[in-house]
This record gives structure tokens, C-alpha cells and sequence, in this order.
């Protein structure tokens, strides 16, 4: 069975993404139709061996489309996704908008798939944020055999996840600094370039930013409520790919190894970590791949048992587009999707 597919916000970078991946996993699409606001239509973006034109989402009828997989921003996320899903099409949405909504699911598959099976009254399931994702993907198995009481963790998340804009002026600056032009600041907050931004989204009256607390909130709806989160999330001048220190807290214990042993046979997850020089994964390794990669996995002292472990992934993929197509993927294997 093939299904129709529309893709929202498709000329932005997780748009142009979910795309390749789509071609690539060879999903089972009768048509895929691309979608963005009126100023990209007749933008021609390439699918596999085709080119496909942009067509304007405010005129296109989903009715017929089975799925929308959308990533344009929560504003338009919060307006069409409910009309969307009205109309008997499925929304899997990567803007913040539905991920906290009761009605809605926030998948990831490796993580919690079986929440697709009570359903979703608004016809929208949730994309995680992208730090969260790959996180969730390492914490799932070492839940399963020692169940965590607490994470620590620090990110180092690449441009890429303030979008184009966000690695144009990475570029820009970076050009600015070899040729010494004046550094000039629009995306961020602070000069990225040869520097890193303890700032990501905005701060909310509690002293962390909404970035932090979406790390927080996400994990416990997808994993387990009783999980406490702390996060520091910082910007870093790297173009692709997001990594994190994560600190672990767990209820009984866990040896280094175990949880080495434990993740090897875990979906998503690659672990690469051999006490050596370069026997770890970097984001620049981790561009363009699919898994979520370990390395690093050591006792943590400090606590009666702990572990602290690196995480890498491709925050395009993984942390957006990949994850997207696999929530798809699932709701045809769960038999949820149905062709018009």
C-alpha cells in the first residue's frame, strides 16, 4: 500500500531533510507533495531522482493526503495542524507547539512507540526536540535495567538547530574573523564564531531557558515522570550534528560495562568507546547518520550509582527529520495508517 505525503515547510533545512530521508528509507509514497508559504512557490526542490515545485500551503487541500509531515514553526504548527488533521490526514509536527499537549503523543520510536496505540484526537503526534531525542534514545535501555532517578546534562548543539540563518552566520563570522572584517550579529545572541552561547531560546523566569526545560518536560512525558532533569544547553560553532555530558542517576546498580554491553544490543544506538586517542565519536562523524552514538561510558563517582556517558547525533536527522519518517514508519507497521 502507498500513501500520499505532504511535506510543510519543505525549503528549510529539516524540510529539505525529511525529503532525503523519505527517498532514502524508500518510503511508500504514492505522490509527495511540498508545501511552504506563498513567497517559495515554484521553488524547485529535489526527491530522490525528481524535482518537485513548492506549492502554497495556505491554497492546498489536504483532503486525500494521508500524511503531513510538518516542521515550519509552531505558529504555523498551531494554526493548520488542527485543520490538517480535521481533514483525516495525520500531522507528525517538529515545531514545540503540540509536544506537551495531553492529546497529543511526543514519539520517539525506539523510546515509546506503543503511546501511538491510545491514539491521537487531534489527528497530530509530536516530534521531540532534538536534544531530547537522542537523549531518550540512550536512556530507554539503562531505564529498562536500573531505572534512573536523575540526569545532568550539558549540551553542545550545533547551529543547525536555529536553522539556515543559523549557519549562514557561522559561516559569515568565521569569514569575518580569517579576513578581519567586523563581526556582525543577527541569529545569535553573541558572536558564535570561535566561541560558545550558554543561551538557547528563551530565558524563563525560573533562570533556565525554554531550551532546558523542554529537555526536561519532554523526557519525562516520553520515558518516565518520576525522572528529574537538569540541563545547561549551549550553543557551540559547530554546523551539524548536537552532542551532550549526560550524568545518570540510577535506583539499583550499573557497571560501566553492563551499560556498555546493554547499549551495543539497543535500537539507535552505536557505541564507540575505546580508551584511546579518537576512540570516541565527534559531531563531525556523526553528520549524515542515522544512529545515536555512545562513547565515553564511565562510573560516576559521586553518586551510589551513577554512570556518565557522550552522546552524539545528527540533530537534522535523528533529531528531526529521521525521527519523523520513523513515527511514520511505525504508524504503518502499527497498522494506524490508513490510505485515503
Amino acid at each position: 500500500m502507498a500513501y500520499k505525503v505532504a511535506v510543510v515547510g519543505a525549503t528549510g533545512n529539516v524540510g529539505r531533510e525529511m525529503l532525503n530521508v523519505l527517498a532514502e528509507r524508500e518510503f511508500p509514497a504514492s505522490e509527495v507533495v511540498v508545501l511552504a508559504s506563498s513567497r517559495s512557490i515554484g521553488t524547485e526542490i529535489s526527491f530522490g531522482d525528481k524535482i518537485l515545485k513548492v506549492k502554497g500551503l495556505e491554497h492546498y487541500d489536504f483532503k486525500g493526503t494521508d500524511l503531513c509531515l510538518m516542521s515550519a514553526g509552531s505558529k504555523v504548527a498551531e494554526t493548520w495542524g488542527p485543520k490538517i488533521g480535521a481533514m483525516g490526514c495525520i500531522v507528525i509536527d517538529n515545531s514545540s507547539r503540540w509536544r506537551m499537549d495531553r492529546d497529543v503523543p511526543l514519539i520517539v520510536p525506539e523510546v515509546n512507540a506503543s503511546a501511538l496505540d491510545a491514539g491521537f484526537k487531534k489527528g497530530i503526534i509530536a516530534n521531540p526536540n532534538c536534544s531530547t531525542a537522542q537523549m531518550v534514545v540512550a536512556l530507554k535501555p539503562l531505564h529498562d535495567a536500573a531505572q534512573i532517578k536523575r540526569v545532568v546534562v550539558a549540551t553542545y548543539q550545533s547551529v543547525s538547530g536555529a536553522g539556515k540563518d543559523g549557519m549562514d552566520e557561522l559561516f559569515r563570522q568565521t569569514r569575518s574573523v580569517f579576513v578581519a572584517d567586523p563581526i556582525e550579529r543577527e541569529k545569535f545572541t553573541k558572536q558564535i564564531a570561535f566561541n560558545v552561547i550558554p543561551h538557547i531560546d528563551v530565558f524563563l523566569d525560573s533562570g533556565f531557558t525554554k531550551e532546558e526545560w523542554k529537555m526536561s518536560v519532554e523526557t519525562q512525558k516520553i520515558l518516565d515522570p518520576d525522572i528529574q532533569v537538569i540541563a545547561t544547553c549551549v550553543r557551540v560553532p559547530v554546523f551539524i550534528g548536537h552532542s551532550e555530558a549526560i550524568h545518570i542517576e540510577f535506583e539499583r546498580p550499573i557497571t560501566a560495562a553492563q551499560a556498555r554491553a546493554i547499549l551495543r544490543e539497543a535500537p539507535g544506538v552505536l557505541v564507540v568507546d575505546k580508551h584511546e586517542d579518537g576512540g570516541y565519536v565527534t559531531p563531525v562523524e556523526a553528520a549524515g547518520e542515522d544512529a545515536t552514538y555512545v562513547s565515553r561510558i564511565r562510573k560516576d563517582p559521586t553518586v551510589e550509582h551513577g554512570l556518565a556517558l557522550w552522546c552524539v547525533s545528527d540533530n537534522l536527522r535523528k533529531g528531526a527529520a529521521l525521527n519523523a519518517v520513523q513515527i511514520a514508519e511505525c504508524l504503518i507497521n502499527r497498522k494506524l495508517l490508513r490510505a485515503a
